[in-house]
């Protein structure tokens, strides 16, 4: 797999955060984190990226502190997204990635987008990372979920589950341990980094009883991966994820969404942050989604949202040592 080219930036570029769904929790959160961190992490603003309007409703955001896009389409009510609006919040999206692979933004932190409303308006991609590929030309993207004491890849991110064992494929499985060692070793800062690698059927096949797959796919890749660190694997997803297994990996790379999502959520749900791996630039987003019955609430919670900001800035200051 050819090494990623990853950008270079200074030490005091610039956290931008993208509006997101206008009408769902996205815009007051990046308001209510910015104002958290006092416009500032480090030597890094933080920049809010879209409307300008759609920030300003929750608090007041100084010119500075803005990169204004283009304007929303229809003013939507909270808690009611609008098609009309999906060349807004990809605006905001493109911007914020034209900059940083353009070495003026440290990093990007994405709030969260309503997909089906966006696929209502021509969006052609299942989510995020997808999109994030294709703008930075990635040959693969790599979804992390990562809270206190845990850190999580879904090897197929929003597939269906019908459709999940036929993209279970050893070179899958070999370039996703390859993203998830390197980013361990570069933007966390582990030498020697150990990586679990679950099964795809119950008790990781019950050797071969409950299906081939381990035997005839993860088992071979997990072999060839112990070239680059520790791998732990295949294991069985229903025992990796009590605290003493906890203990053994730095990572845990699973078959499907659900399986790496659900450990990671009831863990660190208020912590967690999804970070995406094998892109030349820095992305982090809060874990959670649009939350549109809690828009407009004044309710919703900025903590995923504030760790994602500092996981972000953590790993771009770690690139550019």
């Amino acid at each position: 797999m050819a090494p990623i080219n990853e950008m270079k930036t200074p030490a005091d570029a610039p956290i931008l955060v993208t509006m997101g769904e206008p009408a769902g929790v996205g815009p007051e959160l990046a308001v209510a984190a910015w104002r958290s961190f006092g416009g500032k992490i480090g030597a890094r603003p933080i920049k809010l990226v879209g409307d300008p309007s759609v920030f300003r409703a929750f608090g007041d955001v100084p010119a500075e502190a803005l990169v204004a896009t283009r304007p929303i389409e229809i003013a939507c009510a909270p808690g009611k997204p609008d098609s009309a609006n999906t060349h807004t919040v990809i605006d905001a999206i493109d911007t914020a990635v034209a900059l940083a692979m353009q070495g003026a933004a440290g990093a990007v932190v994405t709030a969260p987008i309503h997909k089906a409303t966006l696929m209502q308006g021509g969006f052609e991609y299942p989510g995020h990372t997808e999109y994030l590929a294709r703008l930075t030309d990635a040959d693969r993207a790599v979804m992390m979920l990562a809270g206190p004491g845990l850190r999580v890849v879904p090897l197929t991110i929003h597939t269906p589950l019908k459709d999940v064992p036929k993209q279970v494929t050893q070179v899958a499985i070999v370039e996703t341990g390859e993203i998830i060692l390197a980013a361990l070793k570069r933007d966390f800062g582990i030498a020697k980094p150990r990586l679990a690698i679950s099964g795809l059927n119950p008790h990781a096949g019950e050797d071969g009883e409950l299906g081939r797959e381990e035997r005839n796919i993860v088992a071979p890749a997990c072999e060839a991966l112990r070239a680059e660190g520790t791998i732990l694997g295949p294991l069985p997803a229903d025992t990796m994820f009590h605290e003493e297994a906890r203990a053994r990996y730095d990572a845990a790379l699973c078959m499907y969404h659900d399986q790496a999502l659900i450990p990671l959520k009831t863990i660190a749900f208020w912590e967690g942050v999804n970070i995406t791996l094998g892109l030349p630039i820095v992305r982090t987003s809060p874990d959670h989604g649009t939350a549109l019955d809690m828009a407009g609430s004044g309710k919703a919670d900025a903590r995923s949202m504030i760790a994602a900001i500092r996981m972000a800035a953590d790993i771009a200051d770690a690139r550019a040592r």
